[in-house]
């Protein structure tokens, strides 16, 4: 045995992986010790991307720092703008009008459904199948189409402001909706009919990657990751916010914490997701937008009791200047339930028009930390089918 080979079996041989690479979901620089095809050692290499998002804000107004949360996480734009509206409006004490709550929570379980999508694809293409990547866009392109019809955008979205949404749902937009709603379980289906009981999925997936339900809560780890461990725990049924106290819905959990459970427990919030958002356009204040039209030109008393022009139906609750709109000194913390888990918003006022501080708590960022023991003594074949599994956003990580 020569010298330099018997030192690499001692020592263990360096590998990078990243952070140009297209399983790594982004600038991850992953730095392995392999001793043959076993991984002894992980150490993730992460700032490729970082921007700035927190110490920006420091230097913009409130306004001018709203357009830009939609970016800490692009494909999950919604969440991001309801954490920083949701901790703005605590501190200055404004009210959400239900309407605009409802439209809010509408918004960010569509957001949810196509977050979840692009995960799929994008983890089956990790493990080498290229079918349900078209299948998933599909779908995606279908819910994107309708969320750019109500924003002007296909990704960063910028809709909703503080107090409330900027403007009324498109007329026909809840029948396009709920007509998207009714078809999607059953292409749910085909998703399963071809990825579910796949015996190579099974072979890649099962048992691989498993993550203890302790080892997960001491990481911080949060969302689908640590319910499919078995961890009862989802923000919008433990500590419901927005409207979501509302509306009746099932938790997704799953039992052994491997990487095909995380994929069950995605799955299953598809599902959920679509559910929510039929039962909260049935439930939506002030009903379609066409009847809302006709009401409000048989009215135009505004007082918030009318049953046609009152608070429920309308999308803010206080119209704001943008110009001199300032935040009473004080701190707040919104935290809510993002596709990858819970996010959280920490906002620090001084009175002014600029947020004194702005923090910003991204579940991949747990995720990443996690990786290095859920990979440790496995297969470098099984890196890939467990980090893909985690659904890390890079963006959220570098923020």
């Amino acid at each position: 045995m020569s010298k330099l080979k018997e030192n690499i079996i001692q020592k263990g041989m360096l590998i990078n992986v990243g952070p140009q690479h297209p399983s790594t979901h982004g600038v991850l620089r992953l730095i392995l010790t392999l001793e043959g095809e076993v991984i002894r050692n992980t150490k993730p290499v992460i700032g490729y991307l970082h921007r700035g998002k927190e110490k920006l804000a420091e230097s913009r107004t409130y306004f001018q720092y709203l357009p830009m949360v939609d970016r800490v996480d692009y494909l999950a734009s919604f969440f991001y703008q309801a954490a920083l509206c949701y901790a703005v409006e605590s501190i200055a004490g404004l009210k959400v009008p239900r309407r605009a709550e409802y439209i809010r929570l509408v918004t960010m379980e569509l957001n949810r459904i196509t977050s979840h999508l692009l995960w799929i694809g994008s983890f089956l293409l990790d493990l080498g199948a290229t079918s349900p990547l078209f299948y998933v866009f599909r779908e995606r392109e279908n819910i994107l189409k309708m969320l750019e019809e109500l924003t002007g955008q296909r990704m960063m979205y910028n809709y909703y402001t503080f107090s409330g949404v900027k403007k009324e749902l498109p007329e026909g937009w809840i029948t396009r909706v709920l007509d998207l709603c009714k078809n999607m379980p059953k292409l749910f289906d085909e998703y399963e009919a071809i990825i579910t009981k796949n015996p190579i999925f099974l072979e890649r997936t099962r048992g691989i990657g498993v993550m203890k339900p302790e080892s997960g809560l001491d990481y911080g780890i949060t969302g689908p990751n640590i319910r499919a461990s078995g961890v009862n725990f989802d923000l919008r049924k433990s500590d419901p916010y927005s409207v979501y106290g509302e509306i009746d819905f099932n938790t997704c959990l799953a039992g052994s914490g491997d990487s095909y459970d995380r994929y069950m427990v995605r799955i299953g919030e598809l599902r959920e997701s679509v559910k929510i958002i039929e039962k909260a356009l049935a439930q939506l204040p002030g009903g379609i937008p066409e009847r809302l039209r006709v009401k409000r030109v048989n009215c135009d008393c505004k007082k918030e009791e009318c049953e046609y022009c009152g608070f429920d139906t309308q999308l803010t609750g206080k119209k704001i200047n943008p110009a001199v709109f300032k935040v009473p000194a004080g701190e707040a913390t919104a935290i809510i339930e993002a596709p990858r888990g819970i996010a959280c918003c920490y906002v620090v006022s001084d009175g002014t028009n600029k947020p004194y501080r702005v923090k910003w708590r991204a579940p991949s960022f747990s995720s990443v930390q996690i990786l290095p023991e859920l990979i440790k003594d496995k297969s470098y074949s099984d890196l890939m089918p467990i980090f893909g599994s985690l659904d890390v956003v890079l963006p959220e990580v570098d923020r």
